[in-house]
């Protein structure tokens, strides 16, 4: 016994140099046995043969599948919309397109006030229709941040041709049943619609009283008096059309009531200085274009 002691010290010693790698090494490698056994049988279940090194192997390859399924879920699922920070797939796009539309009608809507303003001061005779075309097809004057905007090369021809095809065209019902008017008033003509003169309505003789009427559902942009044209009430209706009834004796309807096809929006008179009696002066825009009021509306009693 004491041979065997001493021989095992002298081993040890001799060893002391790889003694904390070896301890290191056993303790991963020492074996334990994890048993579940019944409480209440002590008959056991199971029985496990662990250690350490397998333990720390097994651990650490989970917890990098963990993070590899976690990586590929956050990158190839839509379980990212869920974490701070990441976007529902398709939505940048979709604001994007947004953008462009919102910038496309705030485009248009600057286009169409400023058309509308200048009219408006064609209709007080502020200025001439000339004058308004030469401002409006001017592209150097024209900018959207002073809400100038001019018509393209194209718009401008179509412009051209529809009005050289309003000029002598005759009236044909079909178009007139494609707009659905109604008459504003029934009368004799006295004045007739003139492109060379420059007299863009034809102008009905009325009896004094006489009710005025929408010739279809729209929205009023302008009801007010000027010197020239008296009462006048400007109503804008869908496709882009708008009529005018200028020299009313009393105007029914304010800027931004909706009206309805035949609802009385004014009482016919002799308003303004430039009239020769009691009549009604009716104006019809489409588009953009004054067209002849007759090629749609009979005004006949």
């Amino acid at each position: 016994m004491l041979c065997k002691f001493t021989v095992k010290k002298i081993i040890l010693m001799n060893s002391s140099a790889n003694k904390p790698k070896s301890k290191l090494l056993k303790k991963l490698t020492d074996h334990y046995r994890l048993l579940i056994i019944n409480d209440d049988t002590y008959e056991e279940k199971l029985n496990f043969r662990l250690n350490r090194l397998n333990v720390y192997v097994w651990a650490s390859l989970i917890i990098i599948f963990l993070v590899i399924l976690t990586s590929v879920l956050i990158a190839f699922t839509p379980l990212r919309t869920y974490i701070p920070g990441y976007t529902v797939p398709g939505l940048k796009k979709k604001v994007i397109t947004l953008k462009l539309k919102t910038d496309s009608l705030q485009t248009e809507l600057t286009a169409n006030q400023y058309y509308l303003s200048q009219l408006r001061k064609v209709l007080n005779n502020e200025i001439s229709f000339d004058e308004f075309e030469k401002k409006y097809k001017q592209r150097s004057m024209i900018n959207p941040d002073t809400l100038k905007l001019a018509p393209g090369k194209m718009d401008s021809i179509l412009r051209k041709e529809v009005a050289e095809r309003e000029k002598y065209k005759t009236r044909n019902n079909s178009i007139s049943n494609i707009y659905n008017f109604i008459n504003p008033a029934t009368g004799n003509i006295t004045n007739k619609f003139d492109l060379h003169k420059k007299h863009f309505a034809v102008d009905i003789g009325l009896k004094p009283n006489t009710p005025i009427k929408s010739i279809a559902d729209g929205i009023v942009l302008f009801s007010d008096w000027s010197k020239d044209t008296g009462n006048t009430i400007i109503i804008q209706h869908a496709g882009n059309i708008i009529s005018i009834y200028k020299h009313n004796k009393k105007l029914l309807r304010k800027a931004g009531d909706f009206v309805k096809k035949g609802e009385v929006i004014a009482i016919s008179g002799n308003s303004g200085e430039k009239t020769t009696g009691p009549h009604l002066h009716f104006e019809l825009w489409i588009k953009g274009n004054p067209v002849n009021p007759q090629n749609y509306l009979s005004f006949k009693k």
